[in-house]
Protein backbone atom coordinates (compact mmCIF):
# COMPACT_ATOMS: atom_id res chain seq x y z
CA UNK A 1 0.00 0.00 0.00
CA UNK A 2 2.37 2.28 0.57
CA UNK A 3 4.81 1.49 -2.42
CA UNK A 4 1.09 2.75 -4.50
CA UNK A 5 0.84 5.87 -2.21
CA UNK A 6 4.25 6.86 -3.34
CA UNK A 7 4.12 6.02 -6.72
CA UNK A 8 0.54 7.58 -6.94
CA UNK A 9 1.61 10.55 -5.52
CA UNK A 10 5.14 11.05 -6.29
CA UNK A 11 4.59 12.59 -9.73
CA UNK A 12 2.74 15.47 -8.07
CA UNK A 13 6.24 16.47 -5.82
CA UNK A 14 8.78 16.22 -8.78
CA UNK A 15 6.19 18.40 -11.01
CA UNK A 16 5.90 21.22 -8.05
CA UNK A 17 9.91 20.91 -7.89
CA UNK A 18 10.14 21.97 -11.72
CA UNK A 19 7.48 24.18 -10.99
CA UNK A 20 9.34 26.39 -8.63
CA UNK A 21 12.51 25.60 -10.24
CA UNK A 22 11.07 27.28 -13.91
CA UNK A 23 9.61 30.17 -12.15
CA UNK A 24 12.52 31.07 -10.71
CA UNK A 25 14.79 30.16 -13.91
CA UNK A 26 15.78 33.26 -15.82
CA UNK A 27 14.68 33.24 -19.78
CA UNK A 28 17.97 35.24 -20.10
CA UNK A 29 16.01 38.15 -22.24
CA UNK A 30 14.26 39.83 -19.41
CA UNK A 31 16.87 43.05 -19.78
CA UNK A 32 16.46 43.28 -23.49
CA UNK A 33 17.47 46.57 -24.48
CA UNK A 34 14.58 47.55 -26.11
CA UNK A 35 12.84 47.97 -22.89
CA UNK A 36 16.01 49.49 -21.23
CA UNK A 37 14.95 53.25 -20.03
CA UNK A 38 11.05 52.47 -20.07
CA UNK A 39 8.33 51.51 -18.24
CA UNK A 40 5.49 49.71 -18.94
CA UNK A 41 2.52 50.18 -17.27
CA UNK A 42 -1.53 50.85 -17.26
CA UNK A 43 -3.15 53.95 -17.70
CA UNK A 44 -6.73 55.39 -17.33
CA UNK A 45 -8.13 57.85 -21.04
CA UNK A 46 -8.85 60.44 -19.86
CA UNK A 47 -10.04 62.31 -23.14
CA UNK A 48 -8.82 61.51 -27.01
CA UNK A 49 -8.15 63.47 -29.63
CA UNK A 50 -8.97 62.09 -33.09
CA UNK A 51 -8.01 65.06 -35.26
CA UNK A 52 -4.94 63.89 -36.80
CA UNK A 53 -6.42 60.41 -37.65
CA UNK A 54 -7.54 59.76 -41.63
CA UNK A 55 -10.35 57.45 -42.18
CA UNK A 56 -10.66 55.89 -45.22
CA UNK A 57 -13.60 53.55 -44.30
CA UNK A 58 -12.15 50.36 -43.92
CA UNK A 59 -9.03 51.17 -41.68
CA UNK A 60 -7.48 54.10 -40.16
CA UNK A 61 -4.37 55.77 -40.60
CA UNK A 62 -2.71 58.30 -38.85
CA UNK A 63 -2.26 59.03 -34.75
CA UNK A 64 -5.01 59.41 -31.72
CA UNK A 65 -3.55 61.23 -29.18
CA UNK A 66 -5.20 60.42 -25.85
CA UNK A 67 -5.00 62.35 -21.93
CA UNK A 68 -3.89 59.19 -19.32
CA UNK A 69 -3.51 59.06 -15.84
CA UNK A 70 -0.81 56.61 -15.13
CA UNK A 71 -1.83 53.83 -12.47
CA UNK A 72 1.29 52.21 -11.63
CA UNK A 73 5.18 52.83 -11.05
CA UNK A 74 7.07 55.61 -10.51
CA UNK A 75 4.50 57.97 -12.20
CA UNK A 76 1.69 56.95 -10.86
CA UNK A 77 -0.96 59.45 -10.51
CA UNK A 78 0.43 61.78 -13.55
CA UNK A 79 -1.26 63.04 -16.28
CA UNK A 80 0.27 62.57 -19.67
CA UNK A 81 -0.29 62.70 -23.21
CA UNK A 82 0.14 59.82 -25.18
CA UNK A 83 0.47 58.89 -29.09
CA UNK A 84 -1.52 56.30 -30.59
CA UNK A 85 0.05 54.95 -33.93
CA UNK A 86 -2.69 54.12 -36.40
CA UNK A 87 -0.89 52.20 -39.67
CA UNK A 88 -3.72 51.45 -41.56
CA UNK A 89 -4.39 47.62 -40.80
CA UNK A 90 -7.49 46.41 -38.79
CA UNK A 91 -5.18 43.36 -37.66
CA UNK A 92 -2.82 45.91 -36.15
CA UNK A 93 -4.35 48.82 -34.97
CA UNK A 94 -6.30 49.87 -32.02
CA UNK A 95 -8.53 53.32 -31.18
CA UNK A 96 -9.12 53.70 -27.51
CA UNK A 97 -11.79 55.79 -25.92
CA UNK A 98 -12.82 57.59 -22.63
CA UNK A 99 -12.85 55.26 -19.73
CA UNK A 100 -10.66 52.43 -21.45
CA UNK A 101 -7.30 51.19 -19.37
CA UNK A 102 -4.85 51.21 -22.00
CA UNK A 103 -1.01 49.58 -21.45
CA UNK A 104 1.60 52.07 -22.48
CA UNK A 105 5.65 52.53 -22.42
CA UNK A 106 6.91 55.73 -20.66
CA UNK A 107 9.60 56.25 -22.24
CA UNK A 108 12.29 58.59 -19.01
CA UNK A 109 14.59 60.13 -18.38
CA UNK A 110 15.64 60.28 -14.32
CA UNK A 111 13.26 62.12 -13.09
CA UNK A 112 11.59 63.07 -16.41
CA UNK A 113 9.21 61.50 -19.00
CA UNK A 114 9.84 61.80 -22.40
CA UNK A 115 7.56 60.41 -24.09
CA UNK A 116 4.57 57.68 -23.86
CA UNK A 117 3.18 55.04 -26.26
CA UNK A 118 0.04 53.51 -26.29
CA UNK A 119 0.56 49.75 -26.56
CA UNK A 120 -2.47 48.09 -26.49
CA UNK A 121 -5.43 47.74 -24.22
CA UNK A 122 -5.17 46.71 -20.56
CA UNK A 123 -6.59 43.11 -20.68
CA UNK A 124 -5.24 41.70 -17.75
CA UNK A 125 -7.68 41.58 -15.01
CA UNK A 126 -9.87 39.94 -17.38
CA UNK A 127 -7.36 37.19 -18.48
CA UNK A 128 -6.46 36.78 -14.61
CA UNK A 129 -10.66 36.12 -14.08
CA UNK A 130 -10.93 34.02 -16.53
CA UNK A 131 -7.70 32.13 -16.02
CA UNK A 132 -9.79 31.57 -12.55
CA UNK A 133 -13.02 30.66 -13.35
CA UNK A 134 -10.65 27.95 -15.32
CA UNK A 135 -8.98 26.35 -12.39
CA UNK A 136 -12.30 26.81 -10.28
CA UNK A 137 -14.32 24.89 -12.44
CA UNK A 138 -11.89 22.28 -12.98
CA UNK A 139 -11.23 21.91 -9.05
CA UNK A 140 -15.12 21.92 -8.58
CA UNK A 141 -15.80 19.17 -11.22
CA UNK A 142 -12.70 16.73 -10.79
CA UNK A 143 -11.31 17.77 -6.90
CA UNK A 144 -7.75 16.44 -6.57
CA UNK A 145 -7.86 15.22 -10.64
CA UNK A 146 -8.55 18.94 -11.69
CA UNK A 147 -5.71 20.47 -9.33
CA UNK A 148 -2.98 18.10 -10.64
CA UNK A 149 -4.54 19.10 -14.25
CA UNK A 150 -4.11 22.62 -13.38
CA UNK A 151 -0.62 21.49 -12.13
CA UNK A 152 0.30 19.88 -15.62
CA UNK A 153 -1.10 22.92 -17.62
CA UNK A 154 1.30 25.80 -15.43
CA UNK A 155 3.85 23.11 -16.35
CA UNK A 156 3.72 22.86 -19.62
CA UNK A 157 3.34 26.86 -20.01
CA UNK A 158 6.63 27.23 -18.15
CA UNK A 159 8.42 24.56 -19.85
CA UNK A 160 7.39 26.12 -23.51
CA UNK A 161 8.16 30.04 -22.22
CA UNK A 162 11.52 29.10 -19.52
CA UNK A 163 12.99 26.48 -21.64
CA UNK A 164 11.71 25.48 -25.47
CA UNK A 165 11.44 29.42 -26.50
CA UNK A 166 14.89 30.49 -24.95
CA UNK A 167 16.51 27.31 -26.35
CA UNK A 168 15.19 27.93 -29.67
CA UNK A 169 16.13 31.48 -29.99
CA UNK A 170 19.70 30.85 -28.84
CA UNK A 171 19.90 28.59 -32.03
CA UNK A 172 19.50 24.91 -30.65
CA UNK A 173 18.28 22.67 -32.83
CA UNK A 174 14.05 23.17 -32.65
CA UNK A 175 13.89 19.39 -33.77
CA UNK A 176 15.70 17.90 -30.78
CA UNK A 177 14.38 20.32 -28.35
CA UNK A 178 11.06 20.02 -29.40
CA UNK A 179 10.99 16.70 -29.03
CA UNK A 180 12.93 16.54 -25.50
CA UNK A 181 10.48 18.63 -23.65
CA UNK A 182 7.56 17.31 -25.63
CA UNK A 183 8.33 13.63 -24.29
CA UNK A 184 8.88 14.78 -21.04
CA UNK A 185 5.99 16.93 -20.72
CA UNK A 186 4.05 13.28 -21.94
CA UNK A 187 5.34 11.54 -19.36
CA UNK A 188 4.74 13.71 -16.80
CA UNK A 189 1.60 14.68 -17.66
CA UNK A 190 0.25 10.78 -17.56
CA UNK A 191 2.41 10.42 -14.26
CA UNK A 192 0.13 12.89 -12.75
CA UNK A 193 -3.11 10.85 -13.96
CA UNK A 194 -1.68 7.61 -13.07
CA UNK A 195 1.49 7.77 -10.92
CA UNK A 196 4.17 6.29 -11.95
CA UNK A 197 2.81 2.45 -12.54
CA UNK A 198 2.70 0.30 -15.61
CA UNK A 199 -0.16 2.42 -16.75
CA UNK A 200 2.16 5.47 -17.11
CA UNK A 201 5.01 3.18 -18.72
CA UNK A 202 2.16 1.84 -21.27
CA UNK A 203 0.68 5.55 -22.34
CA UNK A 204 3.95 7.25 -22.24
CA UNK A 205 5.53 4.44 -24.43
CA UNK A 206 2.29 4.68 -26.81
CA UNK A 207 2.60 7.90 -26.70
CA UNK A 208 6.21 8.64 -27.43
CA UNK A 209 6.01 5.96 -30.36
CA UNK A 210 2.95 8.10 -31.86
CA UNK A 211 5.12 11.44 -31.62
CA UNK A 212 8.12 10.14 -33.18
CA UNK A 213 5.97 8.70 -35.93
CA UNK A 214 4.64 12.74 -36.29
CA UNK A 215 7.97 14.17 -36.02
CA UNK A 216 9.36 11.48 -39.05
CA UNK A 217 6.54 12.13 -41.17
CA UNK A 218 6.60 15.66 -40.55
CA UNK A 219 10.29 15.95 -41.60
CA UNK A 220 10.07 14.46 -44.88
CA UNK A 221 6.35 16.18 -45.86
CA UNK A 222 7.46 19.71 -45.60
CA UNK A 223 10.61 19.15 -47.43
CA UNK A 224 8.96 16.97 -50.53
CA UNK A 225 5.88 20.10 -50.07
CA UNK A 226 9.02 22.58 -50.25
CA UNK A 227 7.16 24.50 -47.75
CA UNK A 228 9.60 27.09 -45.75
CA UNK A 229 9.35 28.17 -42.41
CA UNK A 230 8.29 31.74 -42.60
CA UNK A 231 4.70 30.76 -43.21
CA UNK A 232 4.40 30.88 -39.56
CA UNK A 233 2.91 34.30 -38.02
CA UNK A 234 5.33 36.89 -37.27
CA UNK A 235 8.23 34.51 -38.10
CA UNK A 236 9.89 37.32 -40.56
CA UNK A 237 9.69 39.62 -37.94
CA UNK A 238 11.68 37.34 -35.53
CA UNK A 239 14.41 37.75 -38.50
CA UNK A 240 14.27 41.40 -38.72
CA UNK A 241 14.94 41.44 -34.97
CA UNK A 242 18.38 39.94 -35.35
CA UNK A 243 17.91 36.47 -35.35
CA UNK A 244 18.70 35.60 -38.75
CA UNK A 245 20.36 32.61 -37.42
CA UNK A 246 17.43 30.55 -36.57
CA UNK A 247 15.83 27.81 -38.94
CA UNK A 248 12.70 28.69 -39.40
CA UNK A 249 12.03 25.55 -41.61
CA UNK A 250 13.00 23.11 -38.30
CA UNK A 251 10.90 25.32 -36.56
CA UNK A 252 8.47 24.41 -38.48
CA UNK A 253 9.41 20.85 -38.24
CA UNK A 254 8.63 20.87 -34.68
CA UNK A 255 5.64 22.72 -34.19
CA UNK A 256 3.56 20.00 -36.40
CA UNK A 257 4.72 16.86 -33.64
CA UNK A 258 4.08 19.69 -30.43
CA UNK A 259 1.05 20.50 -32.01
CA UNK A 260 -0.01 17.13 -32.37
CA UNK A 261 0.99 15.61 -28.98
CA UNK A 262 -1.56 16.77 -27.02
CA UNK A 263 -4.35 14.57 -28.60
CA UNK A 264 -1.84 11.80 -29.06
CA UNK A 265 -1.51 11.87 -25.32
CA UNK A 266 -5.28 11.90 -24.96
CA UNK A 267 -5.64 8.99 -26.88
CA UNK A 268 -3.46 6.65 -25.56
CA UNK A 269 -4.33 7.56 -22.03
CA UNK A 270 -7.79 6.18 -23.05
CA UNK A 271 -6.90 3.32 -24.82
CA UNK A 272 -4.56 2.63 -21.94
CA UNK A 273 -7.62 3.10 -19.28
CA UNK A 274 -9.57 0.81 -21.59
CA UNK A 275 -7.46 -1.85 -21.57
CA UNK A 276 -6.67 -1.52 -17.98
CA UNK A 277 -10.42 -2.08 -17.23
CA UNK A 278 -10.71 -5.43 -19.77
CA UNK A 279 -7.78 -7.01 -18.01
CA UNK A 280 -8.60 -6.42 -14.25
CA UNK A 281 -12.23 -7.78 -15.07
CA UNK A 282 -10.45 -10.54 -17.22
CA UNK A 283 -7.09 -11.60 -15.73
CA UNK A 284 -6.79 -15.08 -17.83
CA UNK A 285 -6.39 -12.88 -21.59
CA UNK A 286 -3.46 -12.96 -22.98
CA UNK A 287 -1.49 -9.80 -23.73
CA UNK A 288 -2.54 -10.38 -27.30
CA UNK A 289 -6.14 -10.69 -26.66
CA UNK A 290 -5.76 -7.35 -24.56
CA UNK A 291 -3.93 -5.74 -27.13
CA UNK A 292 -6.77 -6.80 -29.72
CA UNK A 293 -8.79 -4.73 -26.98
CA UNK A 294 -7.27 -1.59 -26.84
CA UNK A 295 -7.05 -1.67 -31.21
CA UNK A 296 -10.57 -2.30 -31.38
CA UNK A 297 -11.23 1.15 -28.34
CA UNK A 298 -8.56 2.83 -30.91
CA UNK A 299 -10.58 2.32 -34.00
CA UNK A 300 -13.70 3.62 -32.38
CA UNK A 301 -11.91 6.97 -30.82
CA UNK A 302 -9.90 7.38 -34.30
CA UNK A 303 -12.80 8.47 -36.15
CA UNK A 304 -13.38 11.30 -33.96
CA UNK A 305 -9.78 12.25 -32.96
CA UNK A 306 -8.99 12.92 -36.31
CA UNK A 307 -11.47 15.37 -37.38
CA UNK A 308 -10.83 17.12 -34.27
CA UNK A 309 -7.03 18.24 -35.11
CA UNK A 310 -9.03 19.23 -38.92
CA UNK A 311 -11.28 21.55 -36.27
CA UNK A 312 -8.44 22.83 -34.38
CA UNK A 313 -5.93 23.82 -37.39
CA UNK A 314 -8.74 25.13 -39.66
CA UNK A 315 -10.91 27.05 -37.65
CA UNK A 316 -7.66 29.80 -37.52
CA UNK A 317 -8.03 29.87 -41.55
CA UNK A 318 -11.83 30.45 -41.62
CA UNK A 319 -11.06 33.64 -43.13
CA UNK A 320 -8.75 32.33 -45.78
CA UNK A 321 -10.64 30.13 -46.61
CA UNK A 322 -13.79 33.13 -47.43
CA UNK A 323 -11.46 35.23 -49.27
CA UNK A 324 -10.93 32.02 -51.63
CA UNK A 325 -14.54 31.58 -52.20
CA UNK A 326 -15.60 34.61 -52.65
CA UNK A 327 -12.87 35.04 -55.31
CA UNK A 328 -13.76 31.80 -57.24
CA UNK A 329 -10.21 30.59 -56.67
CA UNK A 330 -10.21 27.37 -58.13
CA UNK A 331 -9.14 24.34 -55.82
CA UNK A 332 -5.76 23.54 -57.64
CA UNK A 333 -4.59 26.98 -56.62
CA UNK A 334 -6.46 26.49 -53.61
CA UNK A 335 -4.17 23.35 -52.71
CA UNK A 336 -0.84 24.05 -53.90
CA UNK A 337 -0.93 28.26 -51.91
CA UNK A 338 2.32 27.46 -49.44
CA UNK A 339 -0.14 28.40 -46.44
CA UNK A 340 -2.90 25.76 -47.20
CA UNK A 341 0.11 23.09 -47.98
CA UNK A 342 1.37 24.29 -44.51
CA UNK A 343 -1.95 23.49 -42.64
CA UNK A 344 -2.42 20.51 -44.16
CA UNK A 345 0.52 19.05 -43.38
CA UNK A 346 -0.55 20.20 -39.88
CA UNK A 347 -3.73 18.09 -39.84
CA UNK A 348 -2.97 15.32 -41.74
CA UNK A 349 0.44 14.56 -40.31
CA UNK A 350 -0.82 14.69 -36.71
CA UNK A 351 -3.42 12.32 -37.87
CA UNK A 352 -0.72 9.92 -38.94
CA UNK A 353 0.34 10.25 -35.56
CA UNK A 354 -2.94 9.35 -34.14
CA UNK A 355 -3.65 6.67 -36.32
CA UNK A 356 -0.57 4.62 -35.30
CA UNK A 357 -0.81 5.64 -31.58
CA UNK A 358 -3.69 3.32 -31.03
CA UNK A 359 -1.87 -0.05 -32.23
CA UNK A 360 1.36 1.40 -30.21
CA UNK A 361 0.03 1.88 -26.86
CA UNK A 362 -2.76 -1.38 -27.31
CA UNK A 363 0.16 -3.34 -28.00
CA UNK A 364 1.91 -1.55 -25.38
CA UNK A 365 -0.34 -1.75 -23.16
CA UNK A 366 -1.09 -5.40 -23.75
CA UNK A 367 2.85 -6.19 -22.93
CA UNK A 368 2.95 -3.91 -19.70
CA UNK A 369 -0.24 -4.33 -18.13
CA UNK A 370 -1.13 -7.83 -18.51
CA UNK A 371 2.57 -9.25 -17.21
CA UNK A 372 0.99 -6.68 -14.05
CA UNK A 373 -1.94 -9.35 -13.40
CA UNK A 374 -0.11 -12.46 -13.78
CA UNK A 375 2.38 -11.74 -11.23
CA UNK A 376 -0.52 -10.50 -8.71
CA UNK A 377 -2.09 -13.82 -9.60
CA UNK A 378 1.15 -15.65 -8.86
CA UNK A 379 1.67 -13.52 -5.40
CA UNK A 380 -1.85 -14.70 -4.54
CA UNK A 381 -1.34 -18.18 -5.15
CA UNK A 382 1.85 -18.27 -2.66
Amino acid sequence: MKADFLRYHAPVWVCLLLTVVLLALPTGYEDNIVFQESDIQPALVLSTDESTVIDTGLVRSGEQSCQLEILGGQFKGQTVEGKNTLNGSLEQDKIFSVGDKALVRINFQGEQILSVSMIDHYRMPWELLMGGLFVLLLVLFAGKTGLRAVLSFLLTVLMIWKVMVPLYLKGWDPIWVGLAITLALTLLIIALVYGFDRRCWAASSGSALGVLVTCIMGILFTDLFQVHGAVMSYSESLLYAGYQHLDLTRIFMASIFIGASGAIMDLSVDITSAVHEVVEKRPDLSWWEAAKSGMNVGRAAMGTMTTTLLFAYSGGYVALLMVFMAQGTPISNILNYKYVAAEMIHTVIGSFGLVTVAPFTALCAGLFLVGKTKKAQGMDLN
